[in-house]
């Protein structure tokens, strides 16, 4: 989660100053302003996470305090759809941090909610909905995993998700401090700075793949899928090119967006040894074996905290031309800027975005057609939606 969530950001910076805060290996950001933003809800407290079980046309909007609300048919709903703030830590980067739809939701009724409990460790939880669609039972909450996090209250991580396999995904800190002191980055055999891929539909209360990249080893945990992070806040599957986005928040320089195959287990993003592509605990450092970002921005103009997003993939009319391309944000300059790969995964192009006014981005959301969606700290809901293109 952004580190800064709870202070004053910094004032919006002009387009021409953003350019000059891509890396220097990257081609060029062209502007661009065919894409609007409109608001869909109002009034949230804190929204960090927004999702849809498939082929549902509601959307479920995570609130940092503990709550799931629903915004049904362009109203959002009063009553929450689950509210566990009795158990959550809520306040800078802890909370109830996103929620995750089992992919068979419309016939076992089950997801799943990643948050702080009140003892500051990372918890992972299973619920079913009630006989009310619009109303999980709260009785039915079950322990998944929970990860001692207490020595810090920073990268906590935060997301949920199933990716095109059916699996789980958990993306986790550090666990926080500065400059991982713990260490727990490049060890396989600690569950923090890592994503971990496990499976819910076997096991109690999960199954470890089999093929997990350290199954079998006694030096690692076979939850491990890839190693490595600082604190990935958030991450996406993009299942048209099968390929993972994994937007890890940086440490004082480098923010970055890294890509691997969707199926391709056991990759090392580098952290504590790198930075975004520069070396961090030695002047020079091995990086055989190291994934480095295909995008990377400086902290150069008030930038901060990355807030990772999704390829966009969906249909809306007057939206093709963005199809393909992963969007991001930064928590304290709350531009809009995304990325295109091509075939042989180098960067194509990248686009930063004239819209209205984001306020800061707290996270993207995707609907269950593909549609993007952006969440800011002033409580609005807001769809990627065509502009005016005789403007750009």
């Amino acid at each position: 989660m952004p580190p800064s969530l709870f202070t004053s950001p910094l004032p919006l910076l002009i387009v021409a100053a953003l350019l000059g805060c891509t890396d220097a290996n990257s081609p060029p950001l062209t502007t661009g302003s065919s894409l609007t933003v409109r608001e869909v809800a109002v009034g949230l407290s804190s929204p960090v996470y927004l999702t849809a079980p498939p082929g549902d046309a509601r959307l479920f909007v995570v609130e940092q305090g503990g709550r799931v609300r629903i915004v049904e048919n362009g109203q959002l709903l009063p009553t929450p759809f689950l509210d566990i703030t009795a158990k959550v830590l809520s306040g800078g980067e802890r909370g109830l941090l996103s929620v995750a739809f089992h992919p068979a939701y419309a016939t076992n009724g089950r997801f799943y909610v990643y948050y702080t409990d009140l003892n500051g460790d990372i918890t992972v939880e299973q619920y079913r909905v009630s006989a009310d669609r619009n109303v999980a039972d709260p009785s039915s909450g079950a322990l998944v995993l929970a990860i001692p996090h207490r020595l810090a209250a920073n990268h906590n991580g935060g997301l949920a998700a199933f990716g095109p396999d059916g699996m789980l995904y958990l993306g986790t800190g550090d666990g926080g401090g500065g400059g991982d002191p713990q260490g727990n980055g490049q060890n396989p055999a600690a569950l923090l700075g890592k994503l971990l891929r496990i499976d819910v539909d076997n096991g109690s209360p999960y199954a470890i793949p089999a093929d997990n990249p350290f199954v079998g080893r006694t030096d690692a945990r076979g939850e491990v899928w890839s190693l490595g992070l600082r604190n990935p806040w958030r991450f996406a599957f993009d299942p048209a090119t099968a390929r993972l986005y994994v937007a890890d928040v940086g440490q004082n320089r480098i923010e970055e967006v890294s890509v691997a195959g969707a199926a391709e287990g056991g990759v090392n993003y580098g952290w504590n040894l790198m930075e975004g592509n520069e070396c961090y605990i030695a002047a020079n450092c091995d990086r055989a074996g190291l994934r480095l970002p295909v995008v990377q921005y400086s902290h150069a103009d008030g930038a901060c905290s990355i807030t990772g997003g999704y390829v966009y993939r969906g249909l809306a009319a007057g939206m093709a031309a963005v199809r393909g391309h992963f969007f991001y944000s930064d928590y304290c300059t709350s531009w809009l800027r995304s990325f295109r790969l091509a075939d042989d995964g180098s960067v194509a192009e990248e686009r930063v975005w004239l819209v209205p006014a984001l306020g800061s981005v707290l996270s993207f959301g995707q609907d269950a057609a593909g549609e993007l969606y952006i969440l800011s700290a002033d409580g609005r809901v807001l769809l990627l939606a065509p502009g005016d293109e005789s403007a750009g």
